[in-house]
């Protein structure tokens, strides 16, 4: 079941995935400078943002079947996707952009939902595989601009709009709820504020938005980063393709993560990771312009740990929520994580306008730092114990 619900999240979240790649090409289509075609991108965080906010306040993932949630998700943004091959202006693409990730809010949430209610005690590990493969969906695109690919933008557009159809058949006909979640809840307007004064999930969710303050820059600029530093161009194969490998390694840290934090604890494995890529974005400037060998170590080590902690959030969220609203509290937390992504997202390139790329990646080194020590206070009250 694990690995049919990974399938069809991967299908679905191909609709995210497919604005890496077309964005380049819709930005000469539209003759778009750099900060237009960077809130193309952001429209989609945008709309994801107001999608998880409203489907929170409303307990949608809780009080609607959330098999079927997911699937009207799908549904909605292939819909929204697909009318961007017929838009006739930049506006009209950033209205659908930004519908498309309020489609998303139905996809991404409610799957760690499902995904949550079939495990317990490998839950870590579940999450974590279910998140890697979303993480090998992220760098898909970085591999078709490394490998020089032609396809035209409305092709690859329509293909993602398609893909997400095949996920919603697929979570209809194929993907089951499991037993450790309830299916549906009364609707309950204290439920946002419950999650938040919880101390064991608010630690989560500061945990969670420490990691999202540099993971989505990190995957959003690393591409530039790479390519400024090894080729002095803004854009060039040797840059894409090493993107490409950082931010897919992360498969590989999702799932030890996740293995491990089922024995050890998670706010132990999250903590550490959070520390490890911290240190790897404050020593990013000194591999830039370094020899290929050392700046691709670097960034396949930063690939690992940046993302390895990921699916533990989730995991403690849900283990700290009540049972039967799990799907809302992983709702609250992936909103807060995203809204705030669109702050250091926007922030790096104007850093970089006035400080260069070298020492960019310096800024996010608080996020991680300050989630780590959320971490470890989470840690100390579940060695603790109950009193």
């Amino acid at each position: 079941m694990l690995a049919w619900l990974s399938l069809a999240e991967f299908l679905g979240m191909s609709l995210w995935f497919s604005a890496t790649a077309v964005v380049p090409a819709l930005s000469a289509e539209f003759e778009l400078d750099h900060s237009r075609a960077a809130w193309m991108t952001m429209a989609v965080q945008g709309g994801f943002v107001v999608g998880t906010l409203a489907s929170a306040l409303l307990n949608l993932p809780d009080v609607l079947r959330v098999r079927r949630l997911f699937a009207a998700g799908c549904i909605t943004g292939a819909a929204a996707n697909a009318a961007i091959v017929l838009a006739t202006s930049f506006e009209q693409v950033m209205l659908l952009r930004f519908l498309t990730g309020v489609a998303l809010a139905a996809i991404y949430p409610p799957g760690m939902k499902i995904a949550a209610g079939w495990f317990t005690r490998q839950r870590g590990a579940a999450l974590g595989i279910l998140i890697g493969a979303l993480t090998i969906g992220t760098a898909f695109p970085h591999l078709l601009s490394a490998l020089g690919g032609t396809i035209s933008w409305r092709i690859l557009i329509v293909t993602a709009s398609g893909l997400a159809s095949a996920s919603a058949a697929l979570i209809l006909m194929v993907v089951r709820d499991g037993p450790y979640v309830a299916a549906s809840a009364p609707f309950n307007p204290h439920v946002v504020r419950l999650t938040l004064t919880t101390r064991g999930t608010r630690l989560a969710i500061l945990g969670y938005l420490g990691h999202m303050w540099e993971l989505y820059a990190m995957w959003s600029w690393i591409a530039v980063f790479a390519s400024l530093g090894l080729t002095g161009a803004v854009a060039s194969r040797p840059g894409s393709l090493w993107a490409f490998l950082a931010i897919g390694s992360g498969l590989i840290g999702c799932v030890w993560a996740g293995f491990a934090a089922d024995r050890i604890g998670k706010a132990r494995i999250a903590g550490a990771a959070m520390v490890a890529s911290g240190v790897c974005a404050g020593l990013s400037g000194f591999a830039y312009e370094a020899p290929a060998i050392v700046l691709g170590l670097l960034l396949l080590v930063w690939g690992v740990t940046i993302v390895a902690d990921s699916a533990q959030f989730s995991a403690l969220v849900a283990e700290h929520s009540p049972r039967e609203y799990v799907g809302t509290a992983l709702t609250i937390q992936t909103c807060l994580g995203f809204l705030l992504t669109m702050v250091s997202i926007r922030l790096l390139p104007i850093v970089a306008g006035l400080t260069g790329w070298q020492w960019v990646f310096l800024v996010l080194v608080p996020g991680p730092a300050l989630g780590a020590l959320a971490m470890w206070r989470l840690a100390a009250d579940q060695a603790q114990g109950p009193g």
